[in-house]
């Protein structure tokens, strides 16, 4: 017993020089935490010409309208005058000397109906005879019916030079005015009007077409009534795509009142 007691000693003692022969473990530094900043970009809300079905109208003040033809179909006026903030509307009516636009008589009659002042177009064709032109449009857009004044189309040049497409505008300008007994509004877009109307049209109230987020300008810097800012919109009663429009500045529909 003695003995076992001695050698248990002895083991005892060499573990411990043993243990305190060691090492000492190196400590080691804490890295410090990186903490990465990730800047968020500027989300700005999409237009109107990256989402259709943004509706313009209730985030502004002016007074908006549209333009429609057969290529929207059977449209519901019943909804659109009352669930829309749709002021006005004009109609295609005819175009060159004898289309007729197979909704135009079933639009004005149920546009009135619901609530919209109603005015007609007519789609130009320069190198179309002008009376035929004329008679064709008269026998659509009855003074009667109309509520604003009537309005040209001007689009095209029909491949004529600028001189004489002019001679032909004006003459049948002044035709409708002989007609009507007033002025005709004139729509085109704002690359037609810079590059074949500057100076032209300077008696004559303008619609100008251009499809962008802020309104045109033309290159004479001259004034118009209504900007037509999209052909895609999106309206409750239509099923497809739409062109809206809104008045500029301080211009007032009453404007284009159609004096009867």
């Amino acid at each position: 017993m003695k003995r076992l007691t001695i050698f248990l000693t002895i083991l005892f003692c060499f573990a411990m020089v043993i243990d305190t022969g060691a090492k000492p473990k190196k400590k080691t530094k804490k890295r410090a935490r990186t903490i990465r900043v990730v800047k968020r970009k500027k989300v700005t809300p999409p237009t109107i010409h990256e989402n259709p079905y943004l509706v313009c109208e209730d985030t502004c003040n002016h007074v908006h309208g549209i333009d429609m033809s057969h290529y929207q179909g059977e449209v519901f006026w019943e909804t659109v005058g009352e669930k829309t903030k749709m002021s006005y509307v004009y109609l295609k009516a005819t175009e060159g000397g004898d289309r007729i636009d197979s909704q135009y008589e079933r639009n004005i009659d149920l546009a009135h109906r619901h609530g919209l002042k109603v005015g007609s177009y007519h789609f130009f064709r320069p190198t179309v005879n002008l009376y035929s032109q004329l008679q064709n449009f008269m026998t659509q857009c009855l003074p009667g019916e109309q509520d604003l004044i009537p309005m040209l189309d001007v689009e095209t040049t029909g491949k004529l030079s600028d001189r004489e497409f002019c001679d032909s505008l004006h003459k049948f300008l002044d035709m409708l005015e002989g007609a009507y007994n007033q002025k005709p509004l004139v729509y085109t877009y704002r690359n037609f009007y810079n590059e074949h109307l500057v100076g032209q049209l300077s008696e004559y109230h303008l619609m100008v077409a251009m499809y962008a987020d802020e309104p045109p300008v033309l290159a004479d810097k001259r004034d118009y009534i209504i900007w037509q800012y999209t052909c895609k919109g999106r309206i409750l009663g239509v099923s497809g795509e739409v062109d809206k429009s809104c008045l500029m500045g301080d211009h007032e529909l009453r404007e284009l009142r159609f004096i009867h």
